[in-house]
C-alpha cells in the first residue's frame, strides 16, 4: 500500500495572471484563532501528519431498558460499535495515522462509562500503540443539533475534563430525558464552559448535513448556529467535517444495505458532492460565507468509524480512505494546536500526501501558509504557490489515482453578515484550474504558481484538487464507488490589505 510521508520539495512553475480587483467596503476583522497556551513547537519541525478525529469503539453502546420502564436502561457493550479502542489505535497506526481521537458517544450515565472504562482502555492502547497520539474524547450528542467531536488535551486532568463535559452538557445524559437538555443554549453554555477551562478542548461540527433534506437547505445544524458556536469559543468551536465518514456504504452489496446506507457517508436527502458535505462542497456556498466573514473555521475529514464494510459495516477503518492532515511535530500539543489553527488539508483515497499552498509578497518579505494570514500594502502583488505531493504505489483500495485537476479559489473578506443564516459567498469564484500542463513535475511533486496582481481587498484563497474531470463537485448517487472520485481540500490562508 501507498505510504505518503516524505517531505515536498520543489520549484514552482512560472504562471502569473491577473486577477480582477474590486472595492475595499469597511469591517471589522475577526481574528486569528487566539486558542490555548501555544504548543511551543519549532515551525521548521512541523510536518504533515495524518490523523483522524472521529473514530468510535465497543463504548458506543446500545441501551436495555428496564423491564418495567422505571430504572434507566443498561448499556449493552459492542451494542452499535464492536471494536476495542485498542484494535482502533493498530488500525490507525496500519493505515498510515500519526494520531487519532477515540469518541464514542453517549447516553444516559454514559459519562461514567467513558471515565471508568473507556480511559482506562484509551491508556492501554497508548502503550500498545507507542507510535500514535491518542486523543480522549467523545462524540458529543449536541444539545439543538445533531454530533460533535469533542477533543481533549492530553493533560492529567483529561479524564476529569471529559467526565465533567459528557456529564454536563451531553443531550443524552440525564435519566428520564430532559428536553430541557436540546436546546441550542445549552450547548453555548457548553462552550463557555470548555473555553474557560485550563486546557480547552477543541469541538468540530460532525456530519453537519447528515440531516439536511436537500441541497440548500438545512437540518440539525443550521448556518445561524455554527456561527454562534463560532462566536461564543472561538477558540473551541473551529470547524466541521468537510468529508463525513461512513463513506464505504456504497461498497455493500444491493441486498445488504438499505439505499440510506449505500450512499456516501449515508447522506440520503442531501447527497454528499464528490465525498463531501454541501456545507464545503458548493463553491461560494455556507463554507465560503463564513470565511468571508474573516472568521477563522476549517474543515477536517474522518472515517467515522463504527464497523468495517467487511464485517456488515459501512465503514473504513481510520485511515483507510479518508485523512485529516494537520501540519505539526510529533506531539498531543502541537497537533491540537495544528487543528485549533488550521495548519490542515483534508483527502479521499490518499489522493494526495502533501499540500504546502503559501502566499507571499513579491519580494519575499511577506509569507503566509496554509490557516496563517498575510498583511500587504494595498495593491501589492501577492503569488500564491502550491505545492503537492501525488504519491505513487496504490492506495488500500488498491488503486493508484492521479491529480487531475488542482483549484485555486479566491473569495473576497467583507466582514459579519446581517443575516445569520446566510450560506453564500457571491464573490467567491475559481481563480485558476491548473492541468498536467501546468504545472512542474518532478517524480511525486507537483509545482504551481499564480499571481494576484493589484491587491486592493480583503480576501482569502483555498486549494481543492481531483482525480476526476468534474469541474464542481456533483451529487454523489446511490452506490456510487468512493475509489473513483476522489477530492482533497486545503484550509485557507487570509490576506489583509493595509492602506
Amino acid at each position: 500500500m501507498r505510504r505518503r510521508h516524505a517531505i515536498l520539495i520543489g520549484a514552482a512553475s512560472a504562471a502569473i495572471l491577473a486577477s480582477p480587483a474590486g472595492a475595499h467596503p469597511g469591517h471589522r476583522h475577526f481574528q486569528p484563532v487566539a486558542g490555548a497556551k501555544p504548543s511551543g513547537a519549532d515551525p521548521a519541525r512541523r510536518t504533515w501528519l495524518a490523523g483522524d478525529h472521529h473514530v468510535h469503539s465497543w463504548y458506543s453502546v446500545d441501551w436495555k431498558p428496564s423491564a418495567d420502564g422505571k430504572a434507566p436502561p443498561e448499556p449493552i457493550m459492542a451494542g452499535d460499535s464492536r471494536n476495542t479502542i485498542r484494535v482502533n489505535a493498530r488500525q490507525a497506526s496500519a493505515h498510515g495515522l500519526a494520531w487519532m481521537a477515540a469518541t464514542d458517544h453517549g447516553g444516559p450515565s454514559h459519562s461514567k462509562l467513558s471515565k471508568e472504562r473507556a480511559y482506562p482502555e484509551v491508556l492501554q492502547a497508548r502503550k500498545e500503540t507507542p507510535g500514535l497520539i491518542l486523543f480522549f474524547g467523545m462524540e458529543l450528542d449536541t444539545p439543538g443539533a445533531e454530533h460533535s467531536s469533542v477533543i481533549v488535551p492530553k493533560t492529567p486532568a483529561e479524564r476529569d475534563t471529559l467526565f465533567g463535559i459528557e456529564k454536563g452538557y451531553n443531550r443524552r445524559e440525564p435519566w428520564p430525558a430532559d428536553t430541557a437538555w436540546d436546546t441550542e443554549q445549552r450547548m453555548l453554555d457548553a462552550l463557555n464552559h470548555m473555553k474557560s477551562l485550563p486546557a480547552p478542548p477543541v469541538v468540530i461540527a460532525n456530519h453537519p448535513s447528515r440531516t439536511a433534506d436537500g441541497i440548500g437547505r438545512y437540518g440539525k445544524d443550521s448556518p445561524h448556529e455554527l456561527r454562534n458556536w463560532n462566536d461564543a469559543a472561538p477558540n473551541v468551536a473551529v470547524g466541521m467535517e468537510g468529508a463525513p465518514g461512513h463513506q464505504a456504504g456504497p461498497l455493500l452489496p444491493p441486498d445488504k444495505a438499505d439505499e440510506e446506507h449505500r450512499m456516501r457517508g449515508a447522506y440520503r436527502r442531501a447527497p454528499t458532492m464528490g465525498g463531501f458535505d454541501q456545507m464545503t462542497a458548493v463553491l461560494g456556498g455556507f463554507w465560503d460565507s463564513m470565511l468571508g466573514e474573516g472568521r477563522r473555521w476549517w474543515i477536517t475529514s474522518t472515517s467515522d468509524s463504527h464497523r468495517h464494510y467487511t464485517d456488515g459495516g459501512s465503514d473504513f477503518w481510520p485511515g483507510e480512505y479518508s485523512k485529516t492532515y494537520v501540519k505539526a511535530v510529533s506531539s498531543y500539543d502541537d497537533v491540537l494546536e495544528g487543528l485549533r489553527n488550521g495548519r490542515v488539508f483534508v483527502t479521499l483515497g490518499d489522493l494526495v500526501s502533501e499540500a504546502d499552498v503559501t502566499a507571499q509578497t513579491a519580494d519575499g518579505a511577506g509569507k503566509a501558509e496554509i490557516g496563517g494570514a498575510l498583511k500587504v500594502p494595498r495593491g501589492s502583488d501577492v503569488t500564491i504557490v502550491i505545492r503537492l505531493r501525488d504519491p505513487a504505489g496504490k492506495n488500500f483500495g488498491g488503486f493508484s489515482p492521479s491529480i487531475a485537476r488542482v483549484d485555486l479559489i479566491r473569495g473576497e473578506v467583507t466582514g459579519p453578515v446581517a443575516d445569520r443564516s446566510t450560506d453564500k459567498n457571491p464573490s467567491t469564484r475559481v481563480a485558476r484550474r491548473f492541468g498536467p500542463s501546468d504545472w512542474v513535475r518532478d517524480g511525486e511533486r507537483l509545482s504551481m504558481a499564480f499571481t494576484l496582481k493589484n491587491v486592493t481587498t480583503d480576501s482569502y484563497v483555498r486549494v481543492r484538487g481531483t482525480n476526476g474531470a468534474e469541474l464542481e463537485p456533483q451529487p454523489d448517487a446511490i452506490g456510487e464507488d468512493p475509489w473513483s472520485d476522489l477530492w482533497f481540500y486545503a484550509n485557507p490562508i487570509f490576506i489583509e490589505v493595509a492602506d
